[in-house]
């Protein structure tokens, strides 16, 4: 006998409403549903990676089709439930206050804790086998930062938020320290409306972005971005960017710090998110200090752990380089030096150099 198709998938009338509050209960801010389709992404990604903004993140140019056709990735994909889940665990005023501490590390906030990719993952999983639970069995697969998936068109196109010209996710109620996750699924959900642009005439991303690396609004260069110059790129850091790293050894945050929608900032109730080993006000010259296996130690269970020993120290010369003239700083590249190779090498020599410019900037201001 011939086959027949299956029947449509009969959703209850209030099913937005559950998985509203499904989210609510496991942790996330925010929810919204988007179609399984990008076109108005096309261009916009394309455009990007022709101009090779994506620096060494070869991966960024693989399965495009998939990052941008939704259902290629995950077949049988009708919509997508996309979340947000709130990590700031300090003012934004404290963390500009230890920018302006070049003796102290500054650690993107979002890397202060545990890694998040483990608890949403869970969380997203969770839902989803709990939303089954409740509607019956459903294709479905979860992300977060993970796989080739444009998390941010995603939630732009569901109407978790708008693009800010820093190319991240905004809101009107929390600003931007949030995470985002994703549920891949086959089912036919009401989807969500996009909401409009609200940053305006505001430049204050651009403006404030210490390498200028927003060369348009809603485009960044990565291979000028601070958050990727210290985590994606390993190769070594070019001159004309070090001095204006400044204290920042792990990702930057310098475009949220700044955007006045901040001022609605929340700070997050996920106890996995709170600072480990006093990552929040430790010094460069003790996290430069730590040995490879107190490396290893310390950010088990953190995102930092993936940069390696070798880069954490090389981005933490560069850092002690910005920092006041001090002979501890001094010594301790020197002592560096003895066994260093390739770009850790390279970095001390350079902040060495700049040491010896502050110390003698500070003896003639002296006089």
């Amino acid at each position: 006998m011939p086959e027949t198709a299956a029947a449509p998938r009969t959703l209850p009338a209030d099913i937005s409403k559950q998985i509203g509050q499904l989210a609510q209960r496991f942790g996330f801010e925010g929810c919204a549903v988007a179609r399984a389709e990008l076109d108005q992404e096309h261009r916009h990604y394309q455009r990007w990676i022709e101009q090779n903004f994506h620096g060494e993140m070869s991966y960024m140019a693989r399965n495009i089709d998939k990052r941008l056709t939704p259902h290629k990735l995950v077949e049988k994909t009708l919509t997508v439930i996309c979340l947000r889940m709130d990590y700031l665990t300090q003012p934004s005023d404290e963390c500009i206050a230890l920018l302006n501490h070049p003796d102290k590390a500054y650690i993107s906030r979002y890397a202060l804790g545990r890694d998040y990719h483990k608890l949403i993952r869970k969380r997203l999983q969770q839902m989803a086998s709990k939303l089954a639970e409740m509607i019956g069995e459903f294709g479905y697969r979860v992300f977060t930062d993970s796989a080739p998936v444009l998390e941010k068109a995603l939630a732009t196109q569901a109407g978790l938020g708008w693009r800010g010209k820093h190319s991240n996710l905004l809101t009107r109620e929390r600003g931007s320290w949030f995470f985002l996750g994703e549920i891949f699924t086959d089912l036919p959900l009401p989807v969500d409306t996009p909401i409009s642009d609200h940053c305006g005439e505001c430049r204050a991303c651009m403006e404030k972005c210490p390498t200028a690396a927003i060369v348009e609004p809603y485009v960044v260069d990565a291979r000028r971005c601070i958050s990727y110059l210290t985590i994606e790129h390993h190769s070594v850091i070019a001159p004309e960017f070090r001095a204006a790293i400044g204290n920042r050894i792990y990702g930057c945050d310098d475009c949220q710090l700044y955007c006045p929608w901040n001022r609605f900032e929340q700070m997050t109730p996920q106890t996995d998110f709170k600072p480990r080993h006093g990552l929040d006000d430790i010094s460069l010259l003790d996290c430069f200090g730590w040995s490879e296996q107190q490396f290893l130690d310390r950010f088990a269970g953190s995102p930092i752990r993936r940069i390696g020993y070798d880069k954490w120290r090389s981005n933490i010369a560069i850092a002690l380089g910005n920092a006041a003239a001090d002979p501890h700083i001094s010594q301790a590249l020197q002592s560096a030096l003895t066994d260093a190779s390739g770009v850790l090498a390279e970095h001390c020599r350079w902040a060495l150099q700049q040491q010896e410019s502050n110390r003698r900037d500070n003896h003639e201001e002296l006089e």
